[in-house]
């Protein structure tokens, strides 16, 4: 092992952010590498007054650390891999996917949850979660929710809304998930949550990244060994739905694929949903595992052929407005 050198670990400042980024540190230094963290502010954290969609989502919290990572500054990077472009800069490349936490999206309320019946406001600044919510509570009213998780926790107890969607992991990592005794966890003692176990996942949700540049080899090889196989393969059909459909551009796109070891097979469900909600397009399958490397690719093949190709052209002109 090169033992001078140190691997710089490039990070956003959030709270989420660094957990991820102690949490790569950790199992680097188990390893035996030794290892900095160096915080990189992102666009993306600077410019909270505007929905996600408007800043040109694709890749606004990876730009600012693939710079660093390019101008020599940082060796790797860890993210969200939700928030990671299909196509990474040229030069930058996927060098582990660690082992996924919870997929689930959870509704933060507080405490009464009467408004599912009737009327209600829900806070998101998801394309995805808003289409999905919409499909499901036509009579609700969605608006923008910005800024990192804590921001956004605090931000519900001093609004009028009736909730706001959440990544579960998010929570999770970082001891916010309400809970009956938040004062252990940091969580607010007025808020509550429930499992939205009927909303199809971002693609790779739950699952955190760490890219590096392609040439360097001593980095790489340290970084593959906290890969998780099935969380790859598994993120890598989501991802490989999400391309196929979107073609760069923004829309309301869920999967989630998983393996089942009993049967030793995938199952894949996509959704792609105009951004009111009014559309959705659905797929499920089944497949052996051999046939893994082309699940998402055929699934969003079957929606473009099936009124995909029309929606999506519907959400490209609505987001150019």
């Amino acid at each position: 092992m090169n033992s001078k050198k140190t691997i710089r670990i490039g990070t956003r400042e959030s709270e989420l952010a660094l957990w991820q980024a102690h949490t790569v540190q950790k199992k680097l230094n188990d390893l035996g590498y030794k290892t900095e963290i160096i915080a990189v502010k992102s666009q993306g954290d600077l410019l909270l007054d505007k929905p996600l969609y408007e800043l040109g989502i694709t890749g606004i919290f990876t730009k600012t650390l693939d710079i660093a990572m390019l101008n020599g500054q940082v060796d790797i990077a860890v993210h969200s891999m939700k928030d990671v472009p299909t196509a990474l800069p040229i030069g930058i490349v996927q060098a582990a996917v660690l082992e996924r936490a919870s997929t689930l999206d959870i509704l933060v309320h507080k405490g009464n949850l009467d408004f599912l019946e009737g009327n209600g406001t829900i806070a998101t600044g998801s394309l995805r979660r808003q289409a999905q919510w919409l499909n499901k509570y036509p009579n609700h009213k969605v608006v923008g929710l910005r800024g990192n998780v804590n921001t956004r926790m605090q931000k519900i107890t001093e609004s009028d809304w009736s909730g706001a969607v959440f990544a579960a992991a998010g929570l999770e990592r970082i001891g916010l998930t309400p809970s009956p005794s938040p004062k252990e966890r940091g969580a607010k003692p007025d808020l509550d949550y429930i499992n939205l176990d009927w909303m199809i996942p971002a693609p790779a949700q739950g699952a955190m990244v760490i890219v590096a540049m392609g040439k360097d080899d001593f980095t790489l090889d340290a970084v593959s060994q906290l890969n998780d196989i099935e969380t790859e393969i598994c993120t890598y059909i989501e991802r490989q739905f999400l391309k196929t459909l979107e073609g760069g551009c923004t829309a309301p796109i869920g999967a989630l694929a998983s393996y089942c070891e009993l049967e030793d097979n995938f199952t894949f469900k996509g959704s792609l949903l105009s951004i009111d909600g009014k559309q959705k397009l659905e797929i499920e399958k089944i497949v052996p595992v051999e046939e893994w490397k082309k699940l998402g690719f055929n699934c969003a093949n079957e929606i473009l052929e099936n009124g995909g190709t029309e929606l999506m052209k519907t959400i490209k002109e609505s987001l150019k407005k």
